[in-house]
């Protein structure tokens, strides 16, 4: 197998750095995609280009970017990543080893940060996922270059994609779920606070289910409040 690893920027120039150091010993069977989208400047500026094989400029969008990446890569697996977010150890081989006859899948989570709720916010994200075959994209979405295409690529909306991606793979194959973790910021949680961010997410969710416009969601979600003032 050939990995694509597809990496959607905004304004990411102090943490790009720490997400692509780890990714270099990857590179001799997968290659590195930055989606960027904080301006058209020019690519040969953007930080530690060296240390991608293709910088692509974007409007913003996480969806639009993500989908983008994909329409370049050449991977037969692309791997859609957070710049704040870092993968396992071994995780291409785990993929090749465990997919199998599925079409994609995801890792387990862990939040960093201090606080004791980050541990147990990622189990019950992790047991979540396993109850219902959502994944977010905290957990790194994988998927089959050709799956990809045949479902419709994300769906470009403001907020929701990776959970409307999921049911859209889901009618096609059950998710991979790898019980290694990758490591997400727990920073958004601890800026809002963790009880707050918890019942927003809910909130969030239960809307979408019921139909809310995701660029209500979005504008919400951005600013960590339930409601607009």
């Amino acid at each position: 197998m050939k990995f694509s690893i597809i990496i959607p920027t905004l304004n990411e120039e102090k943490t790009i750095a720490s997400c692509l150091f780890p990714l270099q010993a990857l590179r001799s069977n997968c290659e590195i995609i930055i989606v960027d989208a904080s301006g058209n400047r020019p690519l040969i500026n953007y930080p530690h280009a060296h240390l991608a094989d293709k910088i692509i400029n974007s409007a913003k969008g996480r969806a639009l970017q993500m989908n983008i990446g994909a329409s370049h890569a050449t991977g037969d697996i692309l791997i859609f990543l957070h710049a704040d977010t870092t993968l396992p150890e071994h995780a291409l081989q785990l993929i090749e080893r465990h997919l199998g006859n599925k079409q994609w899948g995801r890792f387990d989570i862990r939040l960093s940060g201090n606080h004791v709720m980050l541990k147990v916010i990622a189990w019950m994200m992790n047991r979540r996922s396993r109850l219902t075959g959502i994944a977010t994209g905290d957990q790194v979405i994988f998927v089959r270059r050709e799956t990809f295409s045949a479902v419709g690529q994300y769906p470009e909306i403001a907020l929701m994609e990776d959970i409307a991606l999921s049911k859209a793979l889901q009618k096609i194959s059950p998710p991979l779920c790898l019980n290694a973790k990758v490591t997400s910021s727990g920073r958004r949680w601890e800026r809002y606070g963790i009880y707050r961010t918890i019942l927003l997410m809910w909130s969030l969710r239960l809307r979408y289910f019921f139909g809310a416009d995701p660029e209500t969601l979005a504008a919400l979600y951005c600013r960590g409040q339930f409601w607009k003032p």
